[in-house]
């Protein structure tokens, strides 16, 4: 038997009986104690942590979905309306790629970036926000138009909704129409076998959209061809200088690489991109 001084309490030694090498029975409170006292304080823990979690949930708004039926229809109304809402919500990213200009923007940019042949520099989270911005750039006139017609009288209850939608739609159409060539509007004006407008506002959206789409991807691949040139000349220039010292087992792209590098640096490529973009837009061309 003998006393083995582990944990200290005030002044006083706790102390443990040992019998043959082991701990009595006697000798565990010792032992315990400090971990009773760690498991009050987590049993008190969860009981703040309880309180404040059924404290926020009571005063947490609730939705609820009533699937009753209803005589009258004006109570029906505003549930189609936020179903409409949910669903225009959804596909805001299709509408952003559609009826803006951020198609050719992530386009020329991934151009740019092949042309290079840096693989995956820039990143592509860095395009996107890149082409977002820009996009934001280039469509403010359009915004501030929107802003200006639509919202701002919407919200000061001076239209109502189907007015502040119509006010909406021109200058959508106007800044897509101006990016549109007449020869794809055509195009499905020939599929769909309809009679031919009388001028441009008596263009529908379902026609408007897919031609504006086609006229996007037409114009940014003509400047991703403008842009592959130069690169193309010096990938060229590098792989007949290394066929004429013999290195053939050289793959010409490790090479052309710094060269094309330096020159995009040198003449301020990214400037003279993103200035190019910007201006082949009517709204600041």
């Amino acid at each position: 038997m003998k006393n083995c001084g582990i944990f200290r309490s005030s002044d006083r030694s706790t102390t443990c009986q040992t019998k043959g090498g082991r701990i009595t029975p006697a000798g565990f409170s010792g032992y315990l104690r400090p971990f009773s006292v760690l498991a009050v304080m987590a049993i008190g823990v969860l009981c703040v942590s309880a309180t404040i979690v059924y404290a926020a949930d009571s005063s947490l708004p609730s939705l609820s979905i009533n699937l009753a039926q209803k005589d009258d229809p004006d109570g029906v109304v505003p549930a189609i309306k936020i179903v409409a809402l949910m669903t225009v919500l959804s596909v805001a990213p299709a509408i952003l790629l559609m009826m803006t200009s951020f198609t050719r923007i992530l386009i020329v940019l991934s151009f740019v970036r092949q042309a290079l042949g840096t693989m995956s520099m820039p990143p592509n989270q860095v395009l996107v926000g890149l082409s977002l911005f820009l996009t934001a750039f280039t469509m403010s006139p359009v915004i501030d138009a929107l802003s200006e017609r639509a919202v701002t009288p919407f919200l000061a209850k001076a239209i109502t909704q189907d007015q502040a939608l119509g006010e909406a739609a021109g200058p959508v159409r106007k800044f897509m129409l101006a990016e549109t060539r007449e020869s794809d509007i055509g195009l499905f004006y020939t599929i769909s076998k309809r009679e031919q407008p009388k001028s441009a506002k008596d263009v529908p959206f379902t026609v408007l959209v897919p031609a504006f789409m086609i006229s996007e991807l037409k114009t940014a691949f003509q400047i991703g061809f403008l842009i592959y040139i130069p690169f193309l000349v010096i990938d060229m220039v590098i792989s007949a200088i290394l066929m004429a010292l013999g290195m053939m087992m050289l793959p010409p792209t490790i090479v052309s690489l710094p060269f094309k590098l330096v020159l995009f640096v040198l003449v301020d490529g990214w400037s003279l991109i993103v200035g190019s973009i910007v201006k082949s837009f009517h709204t600041f061309g």
